[in-house]
């Protein structure tokens, strides 16, 4: 039996990450169920909503950020 479960979510002040896909400001981070963690720019979050929240346990979001995923 598969259980689905919302991530949780946590909003933080500021982030001093980088964005893992293309270098840019990161909006959010997520920490993976499988281990580890990426982070996103506020374009690349958006664009891959939906499977961040498949793979997340835990995702922060920088406070003011407006996330597609919410």
């Amino acid at each position: 039996m598969t259980t689905l479960l919302s991530p949780a979510i946590d909003t933080v002040g500021e982030m001093t990450e980088r964005c893992d896909r293309c270098g840019a400001a990161a909006k959010l981070e997520v920490v993976l169920t499988s281990g580890g963690d990426l982070a996103f720019c506020g374009h690349h979050a958006n664009r891959h909503h939906a499977d961040i929240t498949k793979v997340a346990s835990m995702i922060r979001i920088e406070d003011g950020f407006e996330w597609a995923g919410k």
